[in-house]
């Protein structure tokens, strides 16, 4: 006969429920400068390709998007900053070890080329520098579409810290979900193929990884379902997964782009939402900070 514990388990728990850490003091503009880096490193991408493969209405397109997208990235993340000199601060050093300073020097890059790239492409400005710089652009915009993963898993917020393997793969399959809608120059449905199946391919890739990684968590998964960023991410899953189906299904024809598109942008949109709300939610309850900590003990023992 199994006999029963003498003791209850203890519940984790700090002094007097106190939080154990501080919470984050991110504005509100960080969600939507995690949305557009991740916009312009999947858009500078797309471009490059298209052009590759003979599809310069989508690569220009595409990379004006980028181009875009990229000048309001280090907008939101100077006002944010609150002190523009922090940003050109950073410049003043290479350091590998730090994703802050080498998440600028990627945006910054990124930025840059994409620029230099899209004068050359609608100006003939540039040369052979332009068409170098397309290349260059891509090169540095896929780090730039899963950098911000990096950043928040470096910090000690737990659900952020503890979602680290997962992560980059939710951030790139949102990143590449975002890129693949039409973007506003008109793209004809025979050039926005590619797009398409790059947009459904991320949603894919952003639900699954987001699926594997509250499993894995567990518990601490929890600020991800619940309060704020629960209703965020109910609203990433439903708008993404119903883009992705209008798009496969309605995407040859330009409404059904247009709403399929939407639905997916709006979808990413929410997803970073949903990260950083969740970062609060878990920075705030003293239970997962404390009971990996324990947990890790106990493993260990």
């Amino acid at each position: 006969m199994k006999e029963a514990a003498m003791v209850p388990k203890a519940e984790p728990r700090s002094y007097y429920g106190r939080s154990v850490i501080k919470a984050p003091v991110w504005k509100p503009e960080i969600p939507w400068y995690l949305f557009l880096g991740g916009l312009t490193g999947a858009s500078a991408t797309l471009a490059w390709v298209a052009d590759v493969t003979g599809n310069r209405r989508l690569g220009r397109n595409a990379g004006l998007i980028c181009l875009a997208a990229g000048t309001g990235g280090p907008v939101l993340l100077i006002t944010d900053l609150g002190v523009p000199a922090r940003f050109f601060n950073m410049m003043r050093v290479f350091k590998l070890t730090s994703p802050m300073n080498l998440g600028s020097w990627i945006l910054a890059a990124t930025g840059s080329t994409a620029a230099i790239a899209t004068a050359h492409e609608t100006l003939g400005l540039f040369g052979r520098l332009g068409r170098v710089a397309r290349g260059l652009s891509a090169l540095f915009g896929l780090p730039l579409a899963t950098y911000t993963a990096a950043l928040l898993s470096n910090t000690a917020v737990p659900a952020l810290h503890e979602a680290r393997r997962e992560l980059p793969f939710v951030f790139a399959g949102s990143a590449a979900a975002s890129a693949g809608p039409p973007p506003p120059p008109p793209t004809p449905a025979r050039d926005a193929g590619p797009a398409r199946r790059l947009a459904v391919l991320g949603v894919v890739v952003e639900v699954a990884s987001m699926q594997l990684m509250e499993h894995r968590l567990g518990e601490l998964a929890e600020p991800y379902k619940t309060g704020a960023a629960g209703r965020y991410a109910r609203l990433a899953k439903g708008l993404s997964v119903a883009g992705a189906l209008v798009a496969a299904a309605r995407g040859r024809r330009r409404g059904g782009a247009i709403a399929g598109g939407g639905l997916i942008i709006a979808g990413a949109v929410f997803e970073r939402w949903t990260i950083f709300k969740a970062g609060f939610q878990s920075a705030g309850d003293p239970k997962y900070t404390v009971g990996p900590q324990r947990a890790r003990v106990d493993g260990h023992r």
